[in-house]
């Protein structure tokens, strides 16, 4: 290892409904940087939100989303706290130094990684970390505040109602099927992977998907349905942002679930670029910018779309940490615009660097 390698760590797993889809994407993250580059450490966050060092990259390789590894039986608990060459990384139990970190991955999917809660804490240290910062993340994960911000920038989105658990006197068919039609899509506004996310078409289903989607938040989103085509497109940069050409995912499902992503092999059929006219693929690369910018997003996003009726875009929703698996769009896009997996992941890293940089030139 070379003295001027870049000392990094992956923090993936969480306590989210995302836990095995994180994981999977560490091990893809892990696999493409360069050793010659990167010093890895590798730190599992279990599911009771311990942290764990796991020193042997062997063991992430054996992950999978049908069946991933129990991170809690493979890695002693770590602390991480500011020193004098970077962040380090102490045992609980010892305080005997396992490392130094000079930038942070989080690879956290769903609430207390993709939130701003994680964010917030690796700032304190000041130690860089990919991806967006506190308000971009918060508010990109919230599907709520997301859809109010986008309205009030003049960004095409589809009808929404939220509820929350508390005020049960808003639990109203009726009113839903008036205001949005039928069907319609309820899912929770803080959870990602199509987690809690049901098509609902009569009353019936219309219990039974919001007592599941409360299990995961206690506010849910209720969402028109468009009959339209799914076009998603990456977003790279923090000032200077560029956009991927766009792709778009086929499901073979009834809509684009949490199964179809990860459990089926045959769930989806992914086309990118998608087929698209000039106009409306520049469009969509236009569209995916604007609501990078409104929504104060940084280092990376992907913005999910509907392509309704006579080409009109609505926007869906953003994923700030977006999945790096082998089946994910995101990478997949930035390949087919032609930045490779692994100058893909050198360029966050950079980004997290400059970010960085500028936070700490300005006087607090």
């Amino acid at each position: 290892m070379s003295s001027s390698s870049i000392r990094i760590a992956l923090v993936f797993g969480g306590q989210s409904a995302e836990h095995a889809v994180s994981l999977e994407s560490a091990k893809n993250v892990m696999e493409a940087l360069d050793p010659k580059k990167y010093e890895v450490h590798l730190i599992a966050i279990d599911k009771n939100g311990t942290w764990r060092y796991i020193p042997d990259r062997a063991v992430l390789r054996q992950t999978d989303v049908t069946e991933p590894i129990d991170v809690s039986s493979v890695g002693g608990p770590v602390w991480l706290v500011p020193g004098p060459r970077g962040v380090e990384i102490l045992a609980l139990d010892t305080h005997k130094k396992l490392g130094d970190i000079d930038v942070v991955f989080p690879i956290l999917h769903g609430p207390y990684g993709e939130d701003g809660t994680i964010q917030g804490y690796f700032r304190l240290m000041g130690v860089p970390f990919v991806g967006s910062g506190v308000l971009g993340s918060a508010v990109g994960m919230d599907k709520d505040f997301t859809k109010r911000v986008l309205r009030d920038a003049g960004v095409p989105i589809p009808k929404f109602v939220c509820l929350y658990r508390h005020k049960k006197q808003t639990h109203d068919f009726k009113n839903l099927k008036d205001e949005l039609g039928l069907p319609f899509f309820l899912k929770p506004a803080n959870m990602g992977s199509s987690v809690g996310v049901h098509k609902v078409s009569d009353e019936t289903k219309f219990k039974a998907a919001l007592a599941d989607a409360f299990q995961y938040d206690t506010k849910v989103l209720v969402e028109e349905f468009v009959q339209g085509r799914e076009i998603e497109c990456s977003v790279l940069g923090n000032k200077d942002i560029s956009a991927s050409v766009p792709g778009e995912v086929l499901p073979q499902h009834e809509f684009y679930s949490y199964e179809a992503k990860y459990l089926d092999d045959n769930g989806a059929q992914l086309q990118i670029p998608a087929a698209l006219s000039p106009q409306v693929t520049q469009a969509t690369r236009d569209l995916a910018l604007k609501v990078y910018e409104a929504l104060h997003l940084e280092g990376m996003s992907r913005v999910d779309f509907f392509l309704a009726a006579g080409d009109r875009l609505l926007v869906n929703e953003v994923n700030t940490i977006p999945g790096f698996t082998k089946i994910s769009m995101y990478p997949k896009m930035w390949n087919a615009t032609g930045l490779t997996y692994t100058d893909l992941i050198d360029k966050l890293v950079q980004l997290a660097f400059e970010r960085t940089a500028e936070d700490k030139s300005l006087r607090r």
